[in-house]
């Protein structure tokens, strides 16, 4: 597998800034307020704990592996996520079997459904990519064969039926809705804004700056969460309670979105920090129009 996670850029033909009208742009960023905000009234227990570093860096390794465009990479980990959630919560709260009600009686029941998990995960995790490259218009379909070579190819000996099957788990499990917005879409929204506010901005070179910030991010979320949540709340060992309350803080795209603008921004203009600051600002301005 190719031990270089840096994504090549997508072709300059396929990304074109400036070419949406104000009326669909203004759609389209309000109906990911939308979806950001419900996202953010129906957070569970379980949220962010399948945006590890190494699970995303294995989804990363895997897009690139299969010369898929990064934006499906950031749409399978926000799949796999989705689809862990709901089948850890229908498990555990329902044990399926006498043993099952049992260990759940004793407590260990979770434990039980993490380690029968742990065998189909890498088959789990290959599915969301598969899903996610039939939703891409940038991006080759990785078909079941595909699939197959790839499994096979990182020690795993499946069947294409075992593929399908598995995909068609994930779709049930998620009724079939998978246009989930994640944090690509939401940082090129945002640049599409700001590109339209103000026709001087370089989008492209902005873009290549916050794809790799909006990488490293996702890569580095917890060390980077962690700190703001010290910074947050002064201390330097946060409570249960407070780092549940945070949570509302970690998934929250919108604000990722524009943290990783500010950041490219940054980066563009260093030797100009004036510029950068007003550049930011209007970010701002955007974000508390929109979370109000």
């Amino acid at each position: 597998m190719a031990k270089n996670i840096i994504f090549s850029q997508r072709q300059c033909k396929n990304l074109i800034f400036g070419q949406a009208s104000f009326d669909i742009l203004s759609d389209f960023l309000i109906h990911l307020n939308i979806r950001n905000k419900e996202k953010l009234s129906n957070l569970s227990r379980y949220s962010g704990d399948f945006k590890d570093k190494r699970l995303i860096e294995c989804i990363f390794l895997a897009t690139e592996e299969l010369r898929l465009d990064p934006l499906v990479g950031y749409h399978a980990a926000e799949l796999l996520e989705r689809f862990m959630i709901k089948h850890l919560e229908d498990l555990c709260s329902t044990p399926h079997t006498p043993a099952g009600a049992a260990a759940a009686q004793t407590g260990n029941y979770e434990d039980l459904v993490y380690e029968k998990l742990r065998d189909k995960f890498p088959l789990i995790l290959l599915s969301c990519v598969q899903l996610a490259s039939k939703l891409s218009l940038h991006s080759s379909v990785v078909d079941n064969n595909t699939a197959v070579q790839f499994l096979h190819s990182m020690g795993h000996s499946v069947s294409k039926q075992t593929v399908m099957d598995s995909e068609l788990m994930i779709l049930k499990a998620l009724d079939f809705e998978l246009n989930a917005p994640n944090p690509l879409t939401y940082v090129e929204i945002l640049l599409e804004v700001l590109g339209h506010n103000d026709s001087s901005v370089p989008l492209e070179h902005l873009h290549q700056l916050c794809s790799r910030v909006l990488q490293f991010i996702c890569l580095e979320r917890k060390a980077i969460y962690d700190s703001l949540l010290v910074a947050t709340t002064g201390c330097l060992s946060p409570s249960e309670e407070q780092r549940n309350s945070f949570v509302s803080v970690t998934e929250d795209c919108m604000l990722l979105g524009v943290g990783v603008i500010a950041v490219g921004a940054y980066i563009l203009n260093v030797f100009n920090w004036e510029l950068a600051v007003v550049k930011n600002s209007e970010l701002v301005t955007i974000l508390l129009l929109f979370t109000r």
